[in-house]
C-alpha cells in the first residue's frame, strides 16, 4: 500500500509540474526547482509512509495455537475499545479514501488543464501559421521553412498530448477500484478481512493490488515508447547503444 500511495503522490505532483510548465512557462524554473524538488519527493515519502504505522494501534500482537498447522503462530487481533475503533474510522477516512482520492483529483484536474491548454495552443499556432501564409503569398515569398517549423511544433505538441493523456487514462483506470474499495471500508463496518465480507473484501484486496502495480511499472513503458529523450537515455544508461 505504501508503494501504491507513494507512486500515487509522485503522479500528481508529475502532472502538477507538467500543467505549471504550460499555464506559466516564465515562472515554472523559480516555482520548481531541483532543491523543491527532492523536498517534495521526500515529503510524498514521508506523508505516504508515516501513517502505515497508525493502522497497528487498532491492532495488537498475540500468539495464537492453529491447530491445522499444529503450531503456533504470531497473529493480529482486533482491539475493541471505544478509542481503538474511533481511532481506525478517523484514519481510514483520511489516509484511506482522502489522501487517494486527492491524488486522483489531482492528476485528473492537472491533466484536463493540460490537454486544453495544449488545444489552445496548438489552434492558436495554426491560425498564426495560417495568417503568415496569406502573407506571404502576398508578397510572393517563399513560406516553405516557416510552415515546416510550425508542422514540427504541432506535431510536438499533439505527441505531449497523447503521452500526458496515455499516462493518466492508466493512472485513472488502475485507481478506481482502489477508491472504489476504500469507500466501501468507511462506508460498511463490516467489509474487512474479519467481517461478514471477509471474502469480497480478499477479492478486492487482490484486485486493487494489481492494478495498483500494474500503474506503477507501465509507466516507463509508455515513456519509452512514445518519449524519445527518455528512450536515448534509458539505452545509454542500459548500454543498449554503444
Amino acid at each position: 500500500m505504501f508503494l501504491s500511495r507513494t507512486v500515487a503522490w509522485i503522479t500528481a505532483f508529475i502532472s502538477f509540474e507538467r500543467c505549471l510548465c504550460i499555464l506559466v512557462p516564465l515562472k515554472v524554473r523559480r516555482l520548481m526547482t531541483p532543491r523543491g524538488t527532492f523536498v517534495a519527493m521526500l515529503t510524498i515519502t514521508l506523508f505516504t509512509f508515516c501513517p502505515s504505522f497508525f493502522h497497528y494501534i487498532r491492532y495488537k500482537f498475540v500468539w495464537v495455537f492453529n491447530p491445522y498447522l499444529n503450531i503456533t503462530i504470531l497473529d493480529t487481533i482486533p482491539i475493541n475499545s471505544e478509542f481503538a475503533i474511533l481511532f481506525e474510522k478517523i484514519y481510514l477516512a483520511i489516509f484511506g479514501v482522502i489522501q487517494p482520492l486527492l491524488a486522483f483529483s489531482i492528476v485528473l484536474i492537472c491533466t484536463v488543464l493540460l490537454v486544453l491548454q495544449l488545444r489552445k495552443i496548438s489552434s492558436w499556432r495554426m491560425s498564426v501559421t495560417s495568417d503568415k501564409s496569406q502573407r506571404v503569398q502576398l508578397k510572393e515569398i517563399p513560406a516553405a521553412s516557416s510552415s515546416a517549423a510550425e508542422a514540427r511544433i504541432s506535431q510536438k505538441d499533439k505527441r505531449l498530448v497523447r503521452k500526458v493523456v496515455a499516462i493518466a487514462i492508466i493512472f485513472i483506470l488502475s485507481y478506481i477500484p482502489t477508491v472504489i474499495m476504500l469507500v466501501c471500508i468507511v462506508v460498511f463496518d463490516d467489509f474487512n478481512s474479519t467481517g461478514v465480507y471477509r471474502r469480497l473484501f480478499l477479492l478486492s484486496s487482490y484486485v486493487t493490488s494489481l492494478g495498483q502495480n500494474f500503474s506503477g511499472s507501465i509507466n516507463i513503458l509508455v515513456y519509452y515508447k512514445m518519449a524519445s529523450k527518455f528512450r536515448s537515455v534509458l539505452r545509454r544508461l542500459i548500454r543498449l547503444d554503444r
